[in-house]
């Protein structure tokens, strides 16, 4: 049985990106169970560079090596458009991707589509494939949407529920209207443009973090605001209170894997593996995986691969 592939410090030919290396267990068939048609076929796995999408790729590789391909690990690509052009481009052949990123980013547009994540879903799928020749498997119920945060004791001194109530405290209070932000949110339409159009919030300082830290930045008082991923460990570690986005200004986020079109069709199989991972992922449970990576300080790996084995995916020695 092959191994999934993890992190090793080489060089894909010509591309650029690290390659990964071996994982020190092997990965067995479960209710994945291997296809003739992938024996020895490489399939390369990216991710973006944040805990859930980096599970996800796991996820995904696990499935894959149960199904019989040879993985190829590319996790941890820095930011969204590195790990897109990678699939574009065949650096790599599958990725998680949400659809509200799929629609803002990558399609050009402004403004979420209305009607819930069916509608996301479908507009995204329909625009990728005629436009960039990228299938969209069937979504997942995870949901990872963008949000604000502050700290329980901030957000009841001050009855902050929803994002409405936060734009009436920072125009009454300019003082306190900074942000604790991701770098790439801070520009991306989908991001604090989207809800500085929506909610009208008055002249802001922002301070750039990495999305692992903006947590405990919020936390500790460096801002009174933070961005924060709803799916997110840390926000319960933290004590962290999340504010309704209620006037929907952040598209759905649904989860699902992406791949390119003509790879699809000379590989098909691939879809069964993993529309059953995708299938069985919830935003309680992406909570609680990420809690373990980044509460606990487990591996990634390892977390991916219990969930795995607990699911009857796979199996290990």
């Amino acid at each position: 049985m092959k191994r999934v592939l993890l992190v090793l410090v080489l060089c894909l030919s010509g591309c650029g990106l690290d390659v990964n290396s071996a994982l020190p267990y092997k990965v067995l068939p479960g209710s994945i169970q291997p296809e003739q048609s992938l024996q020895g076929v490489e399939i390369t796995v990216g991710s973006k560079d944040f805990t859930e999408n980096i599970l996800l790729g796991y996820l995904a590789e696990m499935a894959l090596s149960a199904a019989g391909a040879d993985v190829v690990d590319l996790t941890d690509l820095k930011g969204s458009q590195t790990a897109r052009q990678a699939l574009l481009t065949g650096e790599v052949d599958v990725t998680w991707e949400y659809t509200g990123t799929g629609w803002i980013n990558y399609q050009g547009n402004e403004l979420p589509v209305p009607g819930g994540e069916q509608a996301q879903y479908d507009a995204t799928k329909k625009a990728d494939l005629e436009k960039y020749g990228v299938e969209w498997l069937a979504y997942s119920p995870l949901n990872d949407q963008y949000a604000f945060a502050v700290t329980e004791a901030y957000g009841e001194q001050h009855g902050l529920k929803t994002t409405s109530d936060l734009a009436a405290f920072l125009t009454q209070n300019p003082d306190q209207a900074v942000f604790c932000l991701e770098t790439e949110f801070t520009s991306r339409q989908d991001g604090f443009p989207a809800a500085q159009r929506t909610y009208g919030f008055p002249a802001t300082e922002v301070k750039n973090f990495g999305i692992g830290t903006i947590y405990s930045a919020v936390a500790g008082g460096t801002c009174p605001v933070g961005e924060v991923f709803t799916t997110d460990g840390r926000i319960a570690a933290q004590k962290l209170r999340v504010l309704e986005d209620d006037k929907k200004a952040f598209p759905q986020y649904n989860v699902a894997p992406t791949v390119r079109a003509e790879f699809l069709a000379r590989y098909p199989q691939i879809r069964g593996p993993l529309e059953k991972v995708s299938a069985a992922l919830t935003n309680d449970q992406m909570i609680e995986l990420c809690r373990q990576v980044d509460v606990e300080g487990k591996d990634a790996g390892e977390v991916a691969r219990d969930w795995m084995v607990s699911k009857g995916f796979i199996r290990t020695d």
